[in-house]
């Protein structure tokens, strides 16, 4: 794919849902474009919602790029960090729209990684009882995954994301040209979303993450650039069929039932949640060859692959009593969980995913394993 600063010329990937598809447009030089955002609906005020990092950064030349746009166009600052995807920081943006008079066909733009994308997006399902935003968002975590198919929400201490709503956008602007000022701990989180792709679901894209991984801890335009658009290409195709995760849509989650977990049992921020998700993807590789769905060299493979992210493969402990028991505490709190059973996204084979549960002495033996 050619990088061009011009929406025209970016690569486009449809999210296919009847009225309420959207496109997502990946370029370089996108995001201050304003033929970017051309065939959005007009109204007399936008709000940008970013957060203390970036809006020094970008806030100021997506402001112009929206100015000939609309009358107004406003910045709410939020907190940087997991620890602050609350109903405080979510009740800033309120303020904010209440505050500047806001209407309900004022456009919200989320420029900033996943937790200002579902923080933004959560206010425009709620403001008004919905109002339209778009994505722009400004991490690899955020371009590949959680900018598209309208998961948004905060988090509850006692469990991640269970606050919130299924709200689609109107346009997702990925600028591929942001992922220069990304620090490589992050670039690393962000590429745990793109490596979960090929063992659910496409083993061809696997192989080519394994020889192109070390340019993509580069920051290598051109590997970055095929990365975030086979990612979107599959998970708008999943999302195409399962907007509301009421089955297939599950499987994306491979990693995040173990990686939840010990997000909020570490405190939310203190491990990055691609950090969680890459651990969290061995430790549910090695359930599934537990349960004789994998086998030993192909959880290897996953392993390697993950520490050659920079990801962390060993697990932490959350309780020296009861370590299993707080890891099975916390994912009976997984949205997937049903009648108290953890549902796990698991691997049968690579390129192939299945939505089961499993015994729970099994998933001890696994934690203990993963955590020594």
């Amino acid at each position: 794919m050619d990088a061009s600063p011009s929406a025209s010329s970016a690569a486009r990937v449809q999210i296919a849902l009847g009225e309420r598809s959207y496109p997502i447009v990946i370029g370089a030089g996108l995001f201050d474009a304003p033929d970017s955002y051309a065939g959005l609906p007009r109204a007399a005020s936008a709000l940008i919602v970013t957060n203390t990092t970036l809006a020094p950064l970008y806030a100021g030349r997506l402001q112009q790029a929206l100015a000939g746009r609309y009358g107004a166009v406003h910045t709410v600052v939020l907190p940087d960090g997991e620890a602050y995807k609350t109903w405080e920081t979510l009740n800033l943006v309120f303020d904010a729209l209440l505050s500047h008079g806001c209407d309900r066909k004022t456009v919200l733009f989320a420029l900033g990684g996943g937790v200002v994308g579902d923080i933004t997006g959560f206010a425009a399902a709620s403001y008004m009882r919905g109002v339209p935003f778009v994505q722009v968002p400004t991490t690899l975590l955020a371009q590949v995954d959680s900018s598209v198919g309208g998961k948004t929400g905060i988090n509850h201490p006692l469990g991640k994301n269970m606050v919130g709503a299924f709200y689609q956008p109107q346009l997702v602007v990925c600028d591929l040209g942001v992922l220069k000022t990304l620090p490589p701990r992050e670039l690393g989180a962000g590429l745990a979303e793109v490596i979960k792709y090929g063992p659910i679901a496409d083993a061809a894209f696997l192989d080519w993450i394994e020889a192109h991984l070390d340019a993509l801890r580069a920051g290598d335009p051109a590997a970055l650039a095929h990365a975030v658009r086979r990612s979107c290409e599959i998970k708008a195709e999943v999302v195409g069929q399962d907007e509301r995760e009421g089955g297939l849509r599950a499987i994306l989650n491979f990693g995040h039932t173990f990686g939840h977990a010990i997000e909020a049992g570490l405190g939310y921020g203190a491990w990055l949640h691609g950090e969680g998700v890459g651990c969290g993807m061995v430790m549910a590789a090695r359930l599934s060859a537990r349960l004789g769905l994998l086998d030993e060299p192909a959880v290897a493979r996953i392993a390697r692959l993950v520490e050659r992210a920079g990801l962390p493969t060993v697990a932490p402990v959350l309780d020296a009593a009861d370590n299993a028991g707080r890891y099975l505490a916390l994912m009976r709190l997984d949205k997937k969980a049903e009648a108290g059973e953890i549902k796990f996204v698991l691997i049968d084979g690579i390129g192939k995913a299945v939505v089961r549960g499993a015994p729970d002495a099994l998933v001890r033996e696994v934690i203990d394993a993963s955590c020594a």
